[in-house]
Parts: structure tokens; sequence; C-alpha cells
């Protein structure tokens, strides 16, 4: 039973001993646990001094790095913070800052972004953040424009009921849906996190996630600091500078998605020594499946335990986890219900035993309660108390979680339900594979049929009949690919999962 010593991002903070770190980043000292609570206390003050308070919002666009850790932090801890990716276009500003009804935009001080010709056309004050250059990493101060002034409506820090977080879905396939996360569910998160991972003050999480999103934001960040432990937060992920990162920081501990891991894996042999002198604890992979290849291979190279986790934006990211040793965890699988309770439902709502295949469904202290403004997916996502996830899986007779896909990403043949990450985990055991993503490409009679788009490893050749024979001598005939391409890259998204949904129209595939 997950202990919540706290419920509010402010109170999560009080773990942390004085001198122990916080925050840290390439070449900068660490913000310590104090001085992160003052960054704190001093932003809810100046925030309060612009009028800004308890469930306004305020949209953040920042580099990612220490100061948009702690400006997460800071900012929910008396409003409610609604980061953007910074690599938006005009465009997605104007959709993302138009439908967050943001109060003001934060972006760094000499930061060109097309977020601020967008704020200025919609009288969105802009508040520019100032970092220290002398002081820790992540310490900042805020400079405000002369029209924010004045009191909030609720000034102070916020309570457990109020919205610490803005994010939206990722919208592949409907316009994205505002997700709004209280304190109570993203506390509950970090909480449920730590408690997996079994983290402690002396432990130091690497960072390469992006920040504007929910597996950054609570599995790498706020999951450290509720556990009095330490975030070293980098520019981004470049794999050709992880391992200077990991010799600086010596992370107990490393999340990222699963492209990220084989790109770490390339450049792993060179880097044996920095492997070798490091202190890593363990590995964990979430926010899309890790291939079971690449999970044995990341064991081999780095000796430690791989952790594979299944979270979403709108449980505030965890729901299921495979457990540290010495308990079991199973490649292909996401593991055991690790926050939320987890069940299996029919079309119709009913819960279905071990085995049955299903929509998975989720209840908890981290749930969202509900998209904003939106009734029609509300209704469409609860079911007598349960989260509809979109994923279709079955629990086995240990309770652990087998995902077989995303429900939007089976690959209708003829009414035939095909799971892609099936035939992924039979294509990445060809020898010639080095990354794969299996796909629907549209079919003139039968409505889909299946495609894959493969990166073969450097220096090998292969044809597509040989995988074509590969995948036959394994699986049944109507689940081989009956197009292959082969690629240098897959298209990935901001937060460098692969995405499979309109791959199709991207390659220029037609029926």
């Amino acid at each position: 039973m997950t202990h919540y010593p706290a419920d509010t991002a402010i109170d999560l903070l009080s773990r942390g001993a004085n001198g122990d770190r916080a925050i840290g980043a390439p070449g900068r000292p660490w913000l310590t646990h104090a001085g992160l609570r003052d960054q704190v206390r001093r932003t809810i003050t100046a925030l309060n001094r612009m009028g800004i308070g308890r469930n306004d919002r305020v949209a953040i666009v920042l580099p990612n790095g220490p100061q948009m850790a702690a400006a997460f932090v800071a900012i929910a801890a008396g409003a409610t913070t609604a980061p953007l990716n910074p690599a938006y276009k005009t465009e997605e500003f104007e959709f993302y800052l138009s439908d967050l009804n943001a109060r003001a935009l934060l972006i760094l001080q000499g930061m060109e972004s097309p977020s601020r010709a967008v704020a200025a056309a919609r009288d969105i004050p802009i508040i520019e953040l100032i970092p220290s250059p002398d002081g820790p990493a992540g310490s900042f101060t805020l400079q405000p424009p002369p029209s924010l002034s004045g009191s909030p409506r609720h000034g102070g820090p916020a309570a457990a009921q109020d919205v610490a977080l803005v994010l939206h879905t990722s919208g592949t396939t409907s316009r994205p849906k505002i997700v709004p996360l209280r304190h109570i569910n993203i506390t509950a998160s970090a909480y449920h996190i730590g408690e997996t991972l079994a983290l402690a003050p002396d432990d130091v999480c690497l960072n390469i996630m992006p920040l504007f999103h929910i597996h950054g934001l609570i599995a790498a960040t706020l999951s450290s600091l509720a556990a009095g432990a330490a975030v070293y937060c980098t520019p981004g992920f470049n794999a050709f500078r992880f391992f200077a990162w990991f010799a600086e920081a010596r992370p107990s501990w490393y999340t990222a998605v699963p492209t990220m891991h084989q790109a770490i894996l390339n450049l792993a042999k060179r880097n044996e020594a920095t492997i070798n002198a490091g202190r890593l604890r363990f590995i964990r992979s979430s926010s899309s499946s890790l291939p079971p290849q690449v999970m044995e291979m990341l064991e081999q190279t780095f000796g430690v335990p791989v952790i594979e986790s299944y979270g979403m934006t709108e449980a505030a990211h965890q729901m299921a986890s495979n457990p540290l040793p010495p308990s079991k965890r199973y490649p292909g699988s996401v593991g055991i219900p690790a926050g939320p309770e987890i069940a299996i439902m029919d079309l119709d709502g009913n819960l279905l035993p071990p085995g049955e295949l299903g929509e998975v469904v989720i209840r908890g202290r981290n749930v969202t309660h509900g998209y904003e403004n939106n009734p029609e997916a509300n209704a469409a996502a609860f079911t007598n108390g349960w989260f509809r996830t979109g994923d279709q899986g079955f629990l086995d007779d240990d309770s652990y979680l087998r995902l077989t896909g995303r429900l939007k990403e089976l690959i209708n043949r003829g009414g035939e339900k095909i799971s892609p990450i099936e035939i992924d985990v039979v294509l990445m055991d060809h020898p010639a594979v080095a990354q794969c993503l299996t796909f629907a490409m549209p079919h003139e009679s039968l409505g889909e049929e299946v495609a894959a788009a493969i990166v073969l490893c450097e220096g090998v050749t292969c044809t597509e009949y040989e995988l074509r024979d590969f995948v036959g001598a394994r699986l049944a005939s109507f689940k081989v690919p009956r197009k292959i391409v082969f690629l240098e890259e897959i298209p990935k998204g901001a937060t460098g999962k692969l995405q499979r949904i309109g791959l199709a129209g991207k390659l220029g595939i037609t029926a």
C-alpha cells in the first residue's frame, strides 16, 4: 500500500535534506533541496504580485534543462503550469495558447520563439525567466511586464484539488484534448514511481527526456524530488553527449523511450570504461513498447536490470511497471499494477478474467478527473468509474499486464485484427534489423494491409523477400508484411516515440 506523505507539490518537496542535491546540469553547481524550496517560495510570491495565483494558467516555453525543471515545480506550487514544446511553429502556438486560456506566457529571456508574437497578438502578458548566471542549476528570477500587477483571486500555495499541470493529448487521430492534472494526481504518481524503483536520497536520475512531456516531468523530475533525491537535467537527448553526462552526473538510473535506448546502445561499445566506472542501479523504459531484444542488450551492456513501465498523460504517467529484482520481470510485459487499479474490460463494460483480451482500464488517485470542456470524450473515456486507456491487452495469472497495441493502431485486415507489436518482436529477431515499425497501409478490398518500416544494421544488406520469409516462418501468413520499406530513420514524434499512426501517408503509400 503506497504511503502519500504529501498531496501538493510544495509539501512533496519537504523530504529532501537542506544540503542534499536536488537539481543539477552539465557544468553547473547543484541546486540543493533547501535552495529549491526557497526558489519555490520566491516564485509563488512573485506570481502573486503579478496577480497570478492558484489555478491561473502559465504557459511555459523553455528549453530543456534545469530552469525548466525548477520552473515546472515552482509555478505548479502556486499556479497551474502548462509546458509547451519550444519547437512548435506559429500555427501550433496559436492553437495551444488559445486552447489553454493562459493568463501569461513564461519564456527564457532573449529566447527567440514564434510564441512571443502569438502571445502579443492575443494580449497574453509575457514573463521573462532570467537564469542566475553564477548561481546553482535551476535558479532564476522572474521579470514581469508592466501590465501584470495586482492581487490574485486565490494566492499562496496551491491545494490538493487545485490543477497543477495541464497537458494536451498527442492528437494523432483527433483534435488534442486538454488533460488537467491536480496536485493529488501528480504527487500520487511521483510516490508510485518512487516506491516501484525504491528511490532514496542518494539516487541521481540522468534526465534526457523532454520536460514538456509527462514522462520527464513526473518520472524523472518529480519522483526524484519526492524521494529527497536528485535529477540531473540535460539540454535534451543527444546520444553523442550521453556518456559525457553519464560520467559527470554519476547517475544511479536514467529513464528513456526505446528509440533513445537503441541510440545509446549503438555508442556503448566505445564507452565501456565510462559504463564500468559508473554506479548505475537500474535503467527504466517507458512511453512505448520496448522490444525484448533491446531489453536484453541493455542488461548485457550495462549490467543492471531494465525496468519497463507503462504510462500515459491521463494517469499522470505511471500505471504499471515491472518490479526490481528479486521480483520477476518479463520482457514483453509492462509489469504489474504500480499505482492505480488495472483491469481488462470488454466493449460492453464488463470486466474480464485473467487471460482474456480486452481494453486496459484504470482507476485511482493518480488518474485525471476528466478532459476539460469535452463531455463527449469523457463519456467515451469513462465507464463505471474506470478510465479506458485505448490500449488492448490482458492480465496473466500472475497479474502481469501484456499489451498487444493501441486499439487505434491495430491493423484491420479484412476484419482480422492484427497486433503490430507482435510482428515488431519477430522482425527484431532478424540479425539484419536494427529498428522496425509495423503499421497499417491502405488496401482497396481489405481496407488495411500489413506494412513494415525497417532500419538495417550498419553495413548489413537484406531484401524484402528475406524478411517476409523470416516472418512467414514464425507467424500466420496473414500477418506477414505485404510491403517492407527500408529507411535510414523511422519518423519520430517530439518525445522520440516512433509514430505508427499516419506513417503510410508520410511515406506516400497508397492503396
